[in-house]
């Protein structure tokens, strides 16, 4: 189902659907605020009692009792005010997780090819700043949207109860309110959609200056990009300004329409009170009822605005989140072959290796391989080469479930079901993709319990014996030349093959940035994973990889019309 032309609500379904946390989030809010409300009723009782009681010149045994219990209710509505905030603080936090998770299983479904398609600053600013604005929606809008929903009319309830002119005043009156925010809050979210646009400009441009800036330097065009950011900046600042200046006389409008709904009914119990038409008692509890009726509201329409970043966010996060499609628009569609699909464990266990059988693979609308036929038999070294734009890439990236693909695929005589998920394949891509952190780690790419000598030998067989794992890296594994890194990359497949046992291991261009000596000492050791009877694919135009080869397939180019 699709949700995309949905706009997000003030309490958007789709969080529900998307966060199991917010379910109970909700249900302990409207436990507290059912709560919360009770007590208010005794207090406001209560107080009267005691005021009352006081005037009538009751001793002060008597009233002592009543304040007493007065006395408690006020700590029991702290106690339940704090828990409130606290369940809302959490609820805040595990929703975030939740959708943070979600966020990064789609995109790691969709796969690189989607993601390399969109901004990554947009991309990364969703996932964090945006997930970061919904603390003040949970922990402050959605609680007093509750309280909203559970307190007013329990309180007009009883003001009707008690006094049936007071309690038609606040029904007649509390419309109003909403009106006022319906009106105010279009204009809120116009602005902070401004502001989160202008937000996100400014992220990718600090994200595309900082990747370039070697270049612009070189170039003497660095000052450009400062006076592009510097407008950037100043478009920023003045749109937070006016969301700021929309929420403070939005704030002040809502304090002045619930302030004079309050004196309307003030003034009409005094009134009454001076005729005699109305007992102390009686005007004294619905007056202190009143301001609690308007009280959720009010509240509402302020944290509005608190929350109105989070809104813009998450609307952000529905586009990447509300296709249920991911799914089958990223994985490969491979028919099942004669053979019955067998478990991961089994994959590679048979003779025939890892044949392809009609395979066509398309970008778009666009055939990219149409009807390939390969075999790649088990312990031989294959390599796959072509022009550039041939679809070597593209074929990789269809084996790894990241671009649909029709046709057979077969490992072993088994049949490769559909799915995202890969265990008998270790890749190395084009990109070394390394992360802060020793080299170790960047081998062992966060396995639970790293196996040293394993990564030693990984290392080794990759050429990259002169790399101390001990070795720390930086963001983006800086530390390393282009070729050290080149063969960490490859290190981490190899590793992945040796440690679980991957009988294919594909590696693209893996060899584009090393000499002549480095890249022999990396065939050789490919030539070992080979020889322990695994699938070795290696993607590459280099002369002496392709005379290592035991097998070369050829792609050509399609001649598109």
């Amino acid at each position: 189902m699709l949700w995309e032309t949905e706009p997000v609500r003030p309490l958007d379904r789709r969080l529900l659907h998307y966060a199991s946390a917010a379910r109970r989030f909700l249900l302990i809010g409207a436990l507290l605020g059912f709560a919360q409300t009770v007590v208010v009723i005794a207090f406001a009782w209560l107080l009267t009692r005691a005021i009352t009681l006081a005037v009538a010149g009751e001793r002060l045994s008597e009233i002592v009792p009543t304040l007493a219990a007065l006395a408690g209710a006020i700590v029991l509505r702290s106690v339940l005010i704090w828990l409130l905030e606290v369940s809302a603080n959490r609820g805040a936090a595990l929703v975030k997780s939740q959708l943070r998770a979600r966020v990064m299983a789609t995109l790691a479904a969709r796969g690189p090819d989607w993601v390399a398609s969109r901004q990554s600053a947009r991309l990364s600013t969703v996932a964090t700043t945006g997930l970061d604005a919904l603390d003040n929606y949970f922990a402050r809008y959605l609680p007093q949207l509750l309280l909203t929903m559970i307190a007013t009319p329990i309180l007009i309830t009883v003001m009707l109860w008690q006094d049936l002119a007071s309690g038609l005043t606040v029904i007649i009156v509390i419309p109003l309110i909403p009106i006022f925010m319906i009106l105010i809050g279009r204009a809120t979210q116009t602005v902070q959609q401004e502001q989160w646009q202008a937000l996100q400009r400014l992220s990718t441009s600090f994200l595309d200056v900082v990747g370039g800036l070697g270049t612009l330097k070189i170039y003497g065009r660095e000052r450009r990009q400062f006076v592009l950011l510097r407008s950037i900046t100043e478009q920023y600042r003045a749109r937070t300004m006016k969301v700021l200046r929309v929420s403070f006389l939005s704030g002040f409008v809502l304090e002045l329409a619930a302030s004079l709904s309050v004196a309307i009914i003030a003034v009409s119990i005094g009134l009454r009170l001076i005729d005699g038409s109305l007992l102390l008692g009686v005007g004294l509890f619905v007056l202190l009822l009143a301001p609690e009726a308007f009280l959720p509201v009010r509240q509402v329409g302020a944290q509005f605005h608190s929350a109105a970043d989070g809104l813009a966010a998450a609307e952000e996060l529905f586009t990447i989140l509300d296709d249920d499609m991911v799914l089958n628009d990223t994985a490969p569609t491979v028919p099942k072959a004669d053979a019955t699909a067998a478990p991961a464990d089994q994959l590679g266990s048979g003779t025939g290796g890892l044949l392809l059988a009609g395979v066509t693979v398309r970008r778009g609308d666009t055939v990219v391989i149409d009807q390939l036929h390969a075999h790649f038999a088990f312990g031989k070294l294959s390599v796959l080469r072509g022009v550039s734009g041939v679809g070597k890439s593209t074929l990789v990236a269809a084996l790894l479930g990241f671009v649909p693909m029709s046709g057979e695929v077969t490992l072993g005589g088994v049949a490769v079901v559909s799915g995202a998920t890969r265990p008998w394949l270790a890749w190395a891509g084009q990109r070394p993709g390394l992360f802060r952190g020793t080299v170790a780690e960047n081998v062992a790419l966060g396995a639970a319990a790293a196996d040293p000598r394993v990564i030693t030998q990984s290392l080794d067989w990759a050429g990259a014996a002169d790399v101390s794992p001990a070795t720390v890296l930086g963001v983006n594994g800086d530390g390393l030349s282009g070729g050290q890194a080149q063969r960490v990359t490859a290190a981490r497949a190899i590793y992945r093959a040796l440690v679980t046992d991957c009988p294919v291991v594909i590696l693209d261009e893996p060899s584009s940035a090393l000499d002549v000596e480095a890249e022999a000492r990396l065939l050789a050791g490919l030539r070992r994973l080979a020889d322990q009877g695994r699938v070795v694919i290696v993607v590459s135009h280099r002369p002496a990889v392709v005379a290592a080869a035991d097998h070369v397939i050829e792609l050509l180019e399609l001649t598109h019309v």
